[in-house]
């Protein structure tokens, strides 16, 4: 049922779309920022943020669609690496942050020594965890940060009650769960291969490879190097508190198939055409292992609670 818009000029909250979190096929890659060009989205990320051996697009590739997608009317940012272990990735990272035409996602705090006092985003993998780190962080340059994704409501209100002007609150608002990064290639070691030989079958897995528990309940995903969670964290049904804070922007992480959907019921949903109840209901249809939002309610991460006439009722998936 259409609401009232949620959205209102004065506390306009954009819509981001995360890099690409697993190894997809060129070809896919390239089709579907494409296809991302023709959604209501606001900010495009760009980059390979987990594993470096993920090789089929180059920077010179990247720099191209946000040159494409810049053209469209929307804002290109260049995300980095999450987990720095090489010279040989350091030097990626230079040669990404050395090109001063797009702004940079630091997802780890190596890029800050490249940058030259430049703005730049922070990623959900840096610890910014109080206003300390906030404050020291914005005297670097830092523009906006996406809060780490074990952080909650309590949190996020601490930190935008101190924050300078001028710098934006981004929220990790739908997706599987970037938990943990690894030395390890967890995806590699279940096909008994080693790191250095993966043959890069994290491929295989366009939405990371599931692992339940002995119960048969799905519990994480793996993704080469990375953990995610098995469910897959939405937070529509907190949608008008999140804007009663003051956040600037939501970010819908890549999945395989329905990311334009997805993003659509969230621009329908801002747009008061829908209500955040309906918008759930369409998102458990592209979500095999349900919706979690524990994190978001201080409660343990797998669990979720959904808003009914903004009263929160508890029910774990």
């Amino acid at each position: 049922m259409p609401t009232d818009s949620l959205n209102t000029p004065r506390s306009r909250l954009r819509l981001a779309l995360g890099p690409i979190l697993y190894h997809w096929p060129r070809e896919q890659v390239l089709d579907f920022y494409a296809e991302m060009l023709e959604t209501p989205v606001d900010v495009i990320y760009l980059g390979e943020t987990v594993c470096s051996k993920r090789r089929l697009l180059r920077p010179e590739d990247y720099w191209e669609l946000a040159e494409r997608i810049a053209a469209a009317g929307k804002e290109p940012v260049i995300s980095t690496l999450a987990l720095i272990e090489s010279d040989g990735e350091l030097k990626t990272l230079s040669r990404l942050c050395a090109d001063d035409r797009f702004l940079i996602e630091a997802n780890d705090l190596a890029a800050l020594d490249f940058l030259d006092g430049r703005a730049f985003v922070t990623g959900h993998s840096i610890n910014l965890y109080n206003e300390r780190t906030l404050a020291f962080l914005v005297q670097r340059g830092l523009k906006r940060w996406v809060l780490p994704v074990e952080l909650g409501r309590e949190t996020t209100t601490a930190l935008l009650r101190t924050r300078p002007a001028g710098i934006e609150c981004e929220l990790f608002a739908y997706g599987r769960l970037p938990l943990a990064y690894s030395a390890r290639c967890f995806t590699a070691y279940n096909r008994n291969l080693s790191k250095d030989d993966c043959q890069f079958c994290c491929i295989d897995y366009p939405d990371g490879l599931l692992v339940s528990t002995q119960e048969g309940e799905p519990f994480l995903a793996l993704n080469g190097i990375q953990t995610q969670s098995a469910t897959t964290h939405n937070l529509l049904p907190a949608l008008a508190d999140i804007i009663e804070l003051g956040v600037n922007l939501l970010r819908i992480s890549p999945q395989s198939t329905h990311t334009a959907d997805i993003i659509r019921v969230f621009a329908d949903v801002l747009a008061g055409d829908l209500d955040p109840a309906g918008g759930t209901a369409r998102l458990h249809e592209w979500c095999p292992s349900g919706l979690s939002d524990g994190y978001w309610t201080g409660k343990a991460g797998i669990s979720a609670q959904f808003n009914e006439d903004r009263r929160l009722s508890p029910n774990t998936l």
